[in-house]
């Protein structure tokens, strides 16, 4: 699958040039921002930790074996990227234990930052945004149209698709759950249901979130419309008088799509027509997440981006930063700017 398959349109316009992102780790710098106040007492240990070029997963890993406990009392609030530099909190229970000695685990790639005792553990999805520093390299691209589109960006937002690392190598993740379903059998292995449960979740509402974006909807409450707060997971329909609701303007509540689950789209109207009709269209694989217990949820289909700031280090670099609400991508927002190539791929002719 092509990325514009998985992803669907971008609404910006087109890509303005292009450039390079992850040359090295710092390129892609990721702070888990979380608004829990730790109490500095209790059975669990949270954990701040630097790591760079090494997936959550394996962190969690290196730390249990240092800790001398098994992973199952490691917890993370997210899964952050492997190529990247990113700074994020993990907890591990030790019921009357004392502090291990977790320097085993430590070096050039993962460095614990701060620890605190708390009474509970860091549960899944508990962080509130995710913080960005990204140096997009070997720019090719004019620095006037790059300022004017970053100005739009940060005034419209962008499309919340699930970002194309969700989906595996050329959409693999995705020809796996469609197969899976196809059989109307769940994977056996608890890790690999989730990862392909997930991917094609994504994958269904990125497709009903590309037809908002080719008709010009994404961004724009219809009544019918299910409608939701940046940082709520609630919803509520929309009518004569909630799409004229202020808060749309300021970015602040957003139109919504499905995440496919049991039960058809509470949407109405036009959207439901439009939900139903993708629905249609991936039959076997709806089917399939309602089969495995998933319930209908929606997500935003406008990213906003807050605290967004950009400036130029060299004429071919450009560096932002910004926050992203937890469990969307900053890949979407690059998106919107400039293509991506490999390092050493870049091909026109520089243009500032």
């Amino acid at each position: 699958m092509t990325e514009l398959e998985l992803l669907g349109p971008r609404a910006s316009g087109e890509p303005l040039g292009q450039a390079v992102l992850k040359a090295v780790a710092e390129d892609f710098q990721v702070d888990e921002v979380l608004d829990i106040p730790l109490s500095g007492q209790g059975e669990h240990l949270w954990l701040w930790v630097e790591k760079r070029d090494l997936n959550t997963e394996e962190a969690a890993r290196r730390l249990a074996r240092a800790a001398g406990v098994p992973v199952r009392a490691i917890s993370y609030a997210g899964l952050k990227d492997r190529q990247a530099l990113t700074r994020q909190w993990f907890s591990l229970h030790l019921p009357g234990k004392a502090d291990p000695d977790l320097s085993r685990a430590e070096d050039a790639n993962l460095s614990v930052l701060k620890q605190v005792r708390h009474q509970r553990k860091l549960q899944r999805g508990a962080h509130s945004a995710n913080g960005f520093t990204l140096r997009l390299t070997a720019l090719r691209a004019d620095h006037d149209a790059l300022d004017a589109r970053l100005a739009l960006l940060k005034t419209q937002g962008v499309p919340n698709y699930f970002g194309s690392q969700r989906f595996g190598h050329a959409g693999g993740n995705v020809h796996d759950a469609q197969d899976w379903a196809a059989r109307k059998v769940l994977p056996e292995q608890r890790n690999v249901r989730s990862r392909l449960l997930s991917a094609g979740r994504s994958y269904l509402f990125n497709q009903v979130l590309a037809a908002r974006v080719a008709e010009g909807t994404w961004n724009k409450a219809q009544v019918g419309d299910l409608l939701a707060f940046t940082d709520s997971r609630s919803f509520f329909p929309a009518g004569d008088k909630e799409i004229s609701d202020p808060r749309l303007s300021i970015l602040d509540l957003h139109p919504t799509g499905p995440l496919w689950g049991e039960g058809p789209t509470p949407a109405c109207g036009p959207v439901f027509t439009l939900e139903s009709g993708v629905g249609e269209q991936h039959v076997a694989l709806c089917q399939w997440l309602a089969q495995a217990g998933m319930s209908h949820e929606r997500r935003i289909l406008r990213l906003p981006i807050g605290e967004l700031t950009w400036h130029y280090p060299e004429p071919d670099i450009l560096q932002l930063e910004f926050v992203l609400p937890a469990g969307c991508f900053a890949t979407v927002v690059v998106r919107e700017l400039v293509d991506l190539v490999p390092a050493g791929q870049t091909d026109s002719p520089c243009v500032f």
